[in-house]
């Protein structure tokens, strides 16, 4: 049975899609050169950005940690059996810590705020943008984008960070508890075998690019808000839209930290 061929009609619909989503990497790329140009501009808002930190960070602590406790517990109790299959259960803190603190901990933590933070500032500026008070803010002469948009890229770059290092915490005292029920593996026993086995080679590289991640989400989530298209369905595709990218962009920085970071382990 012959092949079906593409027709012209969905070539150009394909080449006209990855078109567009070049021209939003360009757009994007300039959002965040007015976003530089801007952070060491007066006023600093520096009210504004404790509000945002409270509302990106606190609010978040909950869902984390309870995404982190879950991953701690399901990623040991589906491990151990190979690890017992292959006698190396004694290793078993070390292949979570290790394995959480390096991936699995920055990577879940910034696609769940990207989940969280990115839609709700998409939506938020988007519903701003759409019934006019950013508009109202340039005409009274305050600079929106300073107000809006720097303090919620440094809110989100500043507290994805912290929200990592609570999420690894969490997840690896999920997984104790399992060590503590199945192989009577005392709390201390377990984390002094988790610090022996970390390095600065495994703490340093995670914690630099959560910075990454919180700038991505933040950027991506104020770009989408801040040209949100009129009407309600376009807030709608702005917090939609903004998740979508964020997740994306998470993944390619992750690739990007991990390919550098394997150069310097080499040298």
């Amino acid at each position: 049975m012959a092949e079906r061929i593409p027709s012209v009609f969905e070539i150009s619909k394909i080449l006209e899609r990855i078109k567009q989503f070049f021209i939003q990497i360009g757009e994007l790329s300039f959002f965040a050169r007015r976003f530089f140009k801007e952070l060491f501009s007066v006023p600093f808002e520096f009210k504004e950005l404790l509000r945002q930190c409270y509302q990106m960070g606190n609010r978040s602590l909950m869902l984390v940690g309870m995404t982190g406790f879950i991953i701690g517990l399901v990623l040991t109790l589906q491990s151990r059996p190979t690890m017992i299959q292959f006698g190396a259960v004694s290793m078993m803190p070390n292949m979570v810590g290790i394995s959480i603190v390096r991936e699995i901990g920055p990577v879940i933590t910034a696609l769940i705020c990207a989940g969280r933070i990115a839609s709700g500032i998409g939506a938020e500026l988007g519903s701003m943008r759409v019934t006019e008070q950013i508009d109202a803010m340039e005409v009274s002469g305050t600079n929106p984008f300073k107000y809006l948009v720097v303090t919620r890229i440094l809110a989100t770059t500043l507290m994805i960070p912290i929200l990592v290092v609570f999420g690894d915490l969490i997840a690896l005292l999920g997984s104790a508890l399992v060590e503590n029920l199945k192989g009577q593996v005392s709390f201390q026993l377990y984390f002094n075998t988790v610090f022996d086995a970390l390095s600065f080679g495994d703490l340093i590289p995670a914690t630099v690019k959560s910075f990454f991640f919180g700038f991505v989400i933040g950027l991506v989530g104020c770009f989408k808000g801040y040209h949100c298209k009129k009407g309600t369905v376009g807030v709608g595709i702005a917090a939609n839209t903004a998740v979508v990218m964020a997740s994306l962009l998470l993944f390619i920085v992750d690739f990007i930290a991990v390919f550098v970071s394997d150069i310097f382990y080499e040298l």
